[in-house]
């Protein structure tokens, strides 16, 4: 199975450690977050793997010159020129990823127990466009679902901004984004947009007449690393629960 580890992103919320090095060379026990990413993948089943690059690229492709994985074959999508948002990483990957079966998007700093066969398994069950890995949990912005989990809508709960992909909804239920989804190679086919942009308009908009579902698994353990004092928090919890780092 394909999957593209996004690992491009500045890391501004990860300063000052993100100054001289990727986000994903940010080490955690010892481990850089993209370690732990492709170790995750490839346990899973996702063996064929897409890397891309933008912010100190050189020092990730280095870093996967000079490490082998078991198990993985590992490709770099290079957005050294532009940083292409979630959207646009997928796009350009697409060499890599279009072909007859679904492929996984994961972040690069999100580090959890979420079952990533559990989430192919739904989202062949469902059969939509994409399946979206959700939660229960405290955030920013949600994706808006109706009953059944279908992709309704988002919202930024700061600012009270809700964009309805069609009509709105009564009691939509809002649920946070694991940054981890599955998608079916034909959404290289239904894409609009060129260069940066973000997957979240496109799912917004193919929503409307296409199917995309969340899907929840209750009780997983769920971290982004997204700022420094999240770090040790992490730390900590994978050296009192050390079958996390086992599983990871």
């Amino acid at each position: 199975m394909k999957a593209l580890i996004l690992a491009a992103g500045m890391g501004t919320r990860l300063m000052p450690l993100t100054a001289n090095t990727p986000k994903a060379l940010v080490s955690i026990n010892g481990v850089t977050l993209l370690e732990i990413a492709i170790r995750k993948l490839t346990r899973d089943g996702f063996t064929d793997i897409i890397v891309n690059v933008h912010h100190h690229a050189g020092m990730i492709k280095e870093f996967l010159n000079r490490h082998q994985f078991q198990g993985a074959n590992i490709s770099i999508s290079d957005e050294s020129g532009q940083l292409l948002d979630t959207g646009g990483a997928i796009l350009k990957a697409r060499w890599f990823l279009d072909g007859q079966e679904p492929f996984l998007v994961h972040n690069v700093d999100v580090i959890s127990d979420i079952s990533l066969q559990a989430l192919l398994s739904e989202h062949f069950k469902r059969g939509g466009v994409a399946t979206l890995s959700v939660s229960e949990r405290q955030t920013r912005r949600y994706f808006l679902f109706d009953d059944i989990l279908k992709l309704r809508g988002w919202t930024d709960s700061s600012s009270g901004e809700i964009r309805w992909a069609g009509d709105p909804i009564q009691q939509a239920r809002p649920l946070a984004f694991n940054g981890i989804h599955i998608i079916n190679p034909e959404i290289f086919r239904l894409m609009e947009e060129e260069g940066r942009f973000s997957i979240i308009d496109t799912y917004l908009k193919l929503t409307k007449t296409k199917s995309i579902y969340g899907y929840l698994q209750p009780g997983q353990t769920w971290f982004d690393l997204g700022k420094p004092d999240q770090l040790a928090v992490v730390s900590m919890f994978l050296t009192d629960h050390p079958e996390y780092t086992a599983q990871l």
